[in-house]
């Protein structure tokens, strides 16, 4: 292989390799999985809470599964903050 074909190989890659990050970078941060967060904590919270034989498992479940929803919304906040105060390049 050439120089030039080894060099045009190793550029290809490297944007297979971006595509790759900035699928996975949009996925992190898509309503899409927020939502499914939710409804999956939700769903575990409320088989939980019928096994423990508690009360009302279908209400009982809003306020946990809000709650790390909510959590995964401030993190991205808390990530910028932590990034400029504290991360030295």
């Amino acid at each position: 292989m050439t120089t030039i074909e080894t060099l045009q190989k190793e550029l290809d890659q490297l944007k297979e390799r971006n595509k790759r990050v900035d699928a996975n970078k949009a996925w992190e941060t898509s309503l899409m999985r927020k939502a499914l967060i939710l409804i999956l904590t939700y769903a575990v919270i409320v088989i939980f809470l019928f096994v423990a034989e508690l009360e009302d498992p279908f209400v009982n479940a809003i306020i946990p599964s809000t709650g790390f929803f909510l959590s995964t919304l401030t993190v991205p906040v808390c990530k910028k903050w932590w990034i400029k105060r504290f991360y030295k390049n």
